[in-house]
């Protein structure tokens, strides 16, 4: 099947391509809404001119800097029509054929077109298959999935909706078989039921929202020769929903902001929800963010307290209902009712997937906001560092060091230390500056020194001692409101308000650490921070991907800017250094990973390019770094979300495949992955080379 190449080099309307329906049920419309963050903090510009005057242009160290870094599967490798870029073409060397370095193991495959597909495209010679879906029973006793029959009872035993990260753990002892660990971000209840009425939700379809929240613990056996994977009834099966008991550990443990009236004691919360990105830890459990939780809490406009009410603020809490009417059947969602049960949201969880029985735990030593993620960095020393991104735009970068050291082993007694490493240790916001501040005129025109790059400082905020006591290090705060009002401690200490940073992943190669930052309409609109060094353009409708050597246990680093994403077309990008005429179009980075070579993997949310979103490989040493490569795009409607890049396979989770703003459950935009007259679901994906073999050789 041909696929027809994009217009790639015109001038694109400059917004996301996510649907109105996406954005009202998935962040609850957060762009179209005021940005939180008011603060007086300094702007990047006046932070970095200030450093600049004290000692000179680094202009040397950019330069050092850059050295440093320096349902059917379709055919991805189409014929490009006249006058388009040759896709075919990627990844052989440049243009003139000036490179002498190979193309780099795992990044050697035919590069997918983009396109509009109702499908996953995956690139030539690679297969795929749907792992599971959205309502595929994960229980023996769970029944088949019927769209127009959903129960709560039926869906707490069922593959929750929106799956986003995914985690494969090998199970000891079982050859090819594997826990895998989704989480399940958000419902949208528009898309789940038919004649679904937003302003009179009946109580059922409620409780079956509560029960698609969370996430699933399923047990997954691969095939002998391809990277298939068969869902199992296993004993390590489990859900997680909104109303899972979880016990809540650190500094803000007890504390008079957490306690309600169903938990005086402030110590044990029900549910998780909008779980986001992830990490597994290398003690074998499963970290996730907490990230869009304002938007299911009513009635932030009827809180009258102005402490109360400008909290709620700086966390988007406004307005009287909520779009998913939660607080009708339990008041807890009512913040005028039951004002500390937002607190209780926002945190890192932590799951044991070996134990069903287990209480899963939210970390509060790690700071509360729209946590994307936390992924971990081990120090020789045994040290364990959690990055961290605050995914609104205008919000800040975070990671915690922990007092404790890591216990090699996977034995239950290493484990359950391993479990309290997030508990003590120090909390710290990051502020950057750029070497070469005057430059950057909000184009993304490069510098002088060919590079967007600058150093940094890590701010601490609060420490958490052995005890579980927390010690604030912010002026005018108290160690409970840090780690219970985190934002507002990073507004206090100036930290550097970015574009949307949402996965951090340490290289477990390098150490280096990558950010994704997804996109800012706002930067350099008026009254809000101009262009700087790291977030190099005005009206930032594409993105950018931050790379940090930084000390790990210390306070210091420096950065550069991997990737300026958008059309390689056009001015306002940059590719590491790469030949611009020799890589994919990219749009919104959101979640990374790393392949067995150390090559960065990204996956995108809602490309502004006007092509399905997809995943990509970008080699980030020698010659060729910055080469970037689409492996797969995902169906219409659909975001990417959760990769794991092996040896052997490829997994991704297709998020709210179908949801475009002219698409209904009376007439679908997608009907993947069961293809016909089917609704779509959304489902995880695997991919592997046809035949066998490894990925990307």
């Amino acid at each position: 099947m041909n696929l027809k190449p994009l217009a790639l080099f015109v001038k694109h309307d400059g917004m996301s391509s996510r649907a109105t329906i996406t954005c009202q049920y998935k962040c609850g419309n957060a762009c179209a809404h005021d940005v939180p963050n008011t603060s007086d903090g300094e702007y990047f510009g006046d932070i970095v001119r200030a450093a600049v005057s004290r000692r000179g242009v680094l202009r040397g160290g950019a330069a050092t800097v850059l050295a440093v870094g320096a349902g059917a599967v379709l055919p991805g490798n189409a014929a490009a029509a006249p006058g388009w870029l040759d896709f075919g073409s990627l990844g052989t060397g440049s243009a003139s054929g000036s490179l002498s370095e190979p193309p780099v193991p795992g990044t050697v495959f035919a590069p997918v077109a983009p396109n509009e597909e109702d499908a996953v495209v995956v690139s030539d010679g690679y297969e795929q298959a749907v792992v599971i879906r959205w309502g595929d029973p994960i229980f023996d006793d769970a029944p088949a999935f019927e769209f127009d029959n959903q129960t709560a009872e039926a869906a707490v035993k069922q593959f929750g909706f929106n799956n986003d990260f995914a985690g494969l753990l090998p199970i000891p002892g079982q050859p090819n078989a594997y826990l895998l660990v989704v989480n399940h971000e958000y419902t949208t209840e528009p898309s789940m039921f038919r004649g679904y009425n937003a302003e009179n939700p009946t109580e059922e379809q409620v409780r079956i929202g509560w029960a698609n929240h969370g996430l699933s613990v399923v047990q997954v056996q691969g095939e002998t020769g391809s990277g298939r994977l068969t869902p199992q009834f296993g004993q390590y099966n489990r859900r997680i929903t909104a109303l899972t008991e979880f016990v809540i550990t650190g500094p803000a443990a007890g504390s008079a902001l957490l306690k309600t009236s169903s938990d005086p004691t402030g110590t044990r919360v029900k549910g998780t929800l909008n779980n986001c990105a992830g990490g597994v830890t290398p003690w074998g459990t499963v970290l996730s963010g907490e990230e869009n939780f304002n938007q299911y809490f009513a009635n932030g406009a009827q809180v009258a307290d102005p402490t109360t009410s400008a909290r709620l603020e700086r966390y988007g809490i406004s307005g009287n209902a909520s779009r998913r009417k939660w607080e009708w059947f339990d008041y807890r969602f009512d913040v005028a009712a039951e004002p500390n049960e937002v607190n209780r949201f926002g945190w890192v969880v932590e799951v044991d997937p070996w134990d069903p029985e287990s209480t899963p735990v939210k970390h509060t030593a790690l700071g509360r906001f729209k946590h994307e993620a936390a992924t971990i960095h081990v120090t020789d020393d045994g040290t364990v560092v959690a990055y961290s991104g605050d995914d609104e735009r205008f919000d800040y970068m975070y990671k915690f060091v922990s007092s404790r050291k890591m216990q090699p082993g996977h034995s239950r007694a290493a484990m359950r230390h391993n479990m309290t490493l997030l508990d003590a240790g120090t909390l710290y916001v990051a502020k950057l500056s750029g070497n070469e501040p005057d430059a950057i005129d909000g184009s993304g025109t490069l510098p002088p020194s060919g590079v967007f790059a600058g150093t940094g400082q890590w701010i601490p905020l609060l420490r958490t001692g052995e005890d579980g006591s927390g010690e604030s290090l912010v002026d005018g705060m108290t160690a409970d409101e840090v780690a219970v009002f985190t934002r507002l401690a990073g507004d206090k200490v100036g930290a550097t308000k970015m574009d949307r940073p949402e996965d951090f992943e340490p290289n477990p190669r390098t150490g280096k650490v990558y950010v994704a930052l997804t996109n800012n309409s706002k930067r350099g609109a008026s009254g809000r921070p101009p262009a700087d060094s790291a977030n190099p353009r005005n009206n930032n409708k594409n993105g950018q991907v931050l790379e940090i050597d930084d000390q790990h246990a210390g306070t210091s680093f420096t950065w550069n800017l991997l990737l300026v994403c958008g059309d390689p077309a056009t001015a306002d990008t940059y590719f590491g250094g790469f030949d611009k005429s020799q890589v994919s179009p990219i749009s919104c980075p959101d979640n990374l990973a790393f392949d067995p070579y150390g090559n960065l993997w990204i996956s995108t949310d809602g490309n502004a390019l006007k092509s399905n979103d997809g995943l990509f490989s970008v080699v980030l040493e020698g010659e060729r770094r910055g080469e970037t490569k689409q492996f797969l795009t995902v169906p219409v409607g659909a975001e990417t979300c959760g990769p794991i890049i092996d040896d052997k396979r490829v997994v991704v989770c297709v998020q709210h495949p179908g949801e475009t703003d002219d698409g209904s459950i009376d007439s679908p935009s997608s009907h993947w992955p069961d293809g016909g007259s089917a609704q779509p679901r959304p489902s995880v994906v695997a991919v592997w080379k046809s035949g066998g073999g490894q990925i990307g050789l």
